[in-house]
């Protein structure tokens, strides 16, 4: 499996890495509390962390939805907390023109689910030459994940992760096949379960998407036994009031928590086997 890099990071080389920040920026202050937080919490475990958060959510599930400051306002406070944590970024993207000025400040750019066959959105994603994190869509089967790889590989590049983020199981529901690590791991690229958004329950509240933040843990924990190289979380300082994904939202001391615990499942599969 190949490595990738993220900044000064190289990710994939089997210790888990984790990906975690607000679901969409809110403010300044609470995107450096939360990058603060997680950045310790991992620097503590010897865990590489990049911070990652939305400067706009193109795909909320109402017209009034709250969406974010915007590309300009978003990525000059990116870059503020990329210079003041000292972290690597992760933004996600949504048209093909918006993948250079973000690729300025971010050292990973995100394919958003809904949007992982977009074969212009994922070339001018990997021109850049920044890392890409396609994430699987809801309707796609993992084996499917081969032809985005092949959009991304056109241009060159080979910093490529890939993110598991559940599949739709009926009206509302998400469920993860934990089938998908293994099988999309066999593709060559590193694995990350987005054990956050996996407990969605799109548009499960009428005009806003829901979720069971209860479940994180069991999702996480689960895939990082079935091989996942990586973690994605959503982390706000008060998950309830989050304006984006507040249901599955988890707190910073909880993702700390967990973060510990993945390290443990992760360094017992690599452990020698007594005989």
């Amino acid at each position: 499996m190949g490595e990738v890099r993220a900044g000064r990071l190289i990710l994939g080389g089997g210790a888990l890495f984790v990906i975690a920040g607000p679901c969409v920026i809110e403010s300044l202050e609470m995107c450096m509390d939360v990058a603060l937080a997680m950045k310790d919490a991992c620097a503590r475990l010897g865990l590489p962390y990049i911070f990652k958060a939305s400067f706009d959510k193109a795909n909320r599930t109402s017209i009034g939805s709250f969406r974010g400051p915007g590309l300009a306002k978003g990525m000059e406070i990116l870059a503020r907390v990329k210079k003041g944590v000292g972290v690597p970024i992760v933004t996600d993207i949504h048209d093909p023109s918006q993948a250079a000025p973000a690729a300025e400040v971010a050292d990973m750019l995100q394919i958003p689910a809904f949007l992982c066959r977009q074969t212009d959105l994922i070339v001018a994603a990997a021109k850049t030459g920044r890392a890409v994190n396609i994430k699987k869509a809801q309707f796609l089967a993992p084996w499917d994940m081969k032809n985005a790889i092949e959009k991304a590989e056109s241009t060159g590049n080979r910093n490529i992760i890939l993110t598991e983020r559940g599949s739709s199981f009926g009206y509302n529901t998400l469920v993860v096949d934990m089938r998908a690590i293994p099988i999309m791991k066999e593709l060559g690229y590193p694995v990350v379960i987005d054990a956050t958004h996996a407990v969605q329950r799109p548009g499960g509240l009428g005009n806003a998407t829901g979720g069971d933040r209860g479940m994180v843990s069991t999702i996480a924990r689960a895939a990082v036994a079935a091989g996942a190289d990586g973690v994605f979380l959503e982390i706000h300082p008060d998950p309830d009031r989050a304006k984006s994904d507040a249901a599955n939202s988890i707190a910073p001391g909880d993702a700390a928590r967990l973060v510990e615990t993945l390290k443990s499942i992760k360094e017992a599969l690599s452990a020698p086997e007594r005989g």
